[in-house]
């Protein structure tokens, strides 16, 4: 792989092919009930700009560059009050739009606050999220109609991630790994007969199908479950940043995950999914659980640094809590006591931004070639033609992806076997949104 292509794929910062891309898009940024009213301003990161947040008084919220335009002290030490941000150095004040509304330094002759504005972005709440828009600021495009945005029981789950974004994920839309680093030491004997669990680890082989799709890409693994059916496992990446995974069983598994770049070597994961949706049943023979299945990892306090968000306990430093006692006795397969942080253990042990030219990528790793093809080629032909990138002008393109399991008869080929289980599916809040 050249080094342009690496380059190009994962660099996300103002300028960049794939960051200019993404900034045509309605970025998820923060969980709504991290800002309060007149609370204090909260330092992020959003595709490597250094940005600041803050509800005003009347409950809008306001993302902005964190310099003062005046002489570049940082707004996160500015006052929250009266519909505005402060600045402490000379009292200058912001509204939530960028606009200087207070200049009580300068004599009201020589004030020229209407002669500029504060760095700012358009903000949209809704369901528990807040988004943010970093491209041009008078074409705003619609938000895309996800199923999973509009969940009445969302839950949000917010983990940053010490690695590239397309690395990070990359384990989404990784197909063969799941029989061995999630369930590499589960023996076919303990799960009970018909359990769809019984068709991924026999045999760990999975055969599969790869589609480019108008939303991004699409994979079926397949394996023979008898002589009239085939047990299907899809997944998708939705441009320019999104996953949905075979979480669950296909009719019910509304979720969608969310790899937002911090900045080119920091990633923020943000999974939206209904409240009882836990993944692959653990319940196995004789009451065991899915070995390494422990529900949640535990988090570090948030702190108020660029990367003090949503950071988990389990580090490379500490060798992500590995425990090399049960993976030596097979207990856990990886060590790592949770799924999810099995992924991030993997990922971000390839180093910040992963040296594709060190890689052998075999055809389990179709789906992962097809995809950042995929990706890189949809942001280059932006930047060449400027035509609204793949969902702007159709937000409802991301309701033809559902990822899930199911069972089919064997006569039902791909992709017509997934098209017909979409068939199926009911999503009548998501629908009233585009009608």
């Amino acid at each position: 792989m050249d080094t342009r292509f690496s380059e190009d794929l994962t660099r996300t910062g103002p300028g960049t092919v794939m960051g200019d891309f993404m900034r045509q898009y309605w970025i998820p940024a923060l969980k709504a009930d991290e800002l309060k009213a007149d609370g204090d301003p909260l330092r992020f990161m959003l595709l490597g700009e250094k940005l600041i947040a803050f509800r005003d008084s009347s409950g809008r919220v306001g993302v902005m560059d964190h310099r003062c335009p005046h002489r570049c002290a940082s707004l996160f030490l500015a006052r929250n009050e009266q519909n505005g941000l402060r600045c402490i150095y000379h009292g200058w004040k912001f509204d939530v739009e960028g606009r200087c509304i207070d200049m009580p330094n300068v004599p009201a002759d020589k004030d020229f606050k209407e002669r500029f504005r504060a760095k700012a972005y358009k903000t949209h709440e809704a369901n528990g999220l807040v988004w943010v828009f970093m491209g041009a600021q008078d074409r705003l495009p619609s938000l895309p109609v996800i199923d999973a945005t509009y969940l009445d029981d969302l839950e949000l789950v917010f983990v940053q991630r010490d690695c590239n974004w397309m690395q990070a994920l990359e384990g989404d839309i990784d197909t063969s790994h799941l029989g061995f680093l999630h369930l590499g030491s589960l023996d076919p004997a303990d799960i009970p007969e018909g359990h769809h669990l019984e068709y991924t680890i026999t045999p760990r082989t999975p055969e599969f199908e790869v589609t480019e799709t108008p939303w991004g890409t699409m994979y079926g693994a397949f394996r023979k479950v008898d002589e009239n059916n085939m047990y299907w496992r899809c997944a998708h990446f939705m441009f320019p940043f999104w996953t949905q995974t075979p979480a669950g069983a296909f009719p019910d598994n509304i979720q969608a995950r969310a790899w937002v770049p911090i900045d080119d070597e920091h990633t923020m994961t943000i999974w939206l999914r209904k409240r009882e949706l836990r993944g692959s049943s653990r319940a196995l023979k004789d009451g065991k659980i899915l070995p390494g299945s422990r529900p949640r990892p535990e988090f570090l306090p948030n702190d108020t640094g660029w990367m003090g968000r949503w950071r988990l306990l389990a580090q490379e430093k500490n060798d992500w809590l590995i425990d090399r006692e049960a993976q030596r006795k097979n207990i856990i397969y990886s060590g790592i006591d949770n799924i999810g942080l099995q992924d991030q253990a993997v990922t971000e042990s390839m180093g910040p931004i992963t040296d594709h030219a060190w890689e052998h990528l075999g055809a389990g790793d179709k789906m992962v070639a097809r995809t950042r093809l995929r990706a890189l080629e949809a942001a280059r032909n932006f930047r060449e033609t400027g035509i609204a990138p793949p969902g702007i002008e159709q937000p409802g393109l991301f309701l033809e992806a559902r990822g899930g399991f199911f069972t089919a008869p064997l006569s039902l080929k791909w992709p017509e076997v997934y098209y017909r289980q979409m068939e199926r599916i009911r999503r009548p809040k998501a629908l009233e949104v585009l009608s």
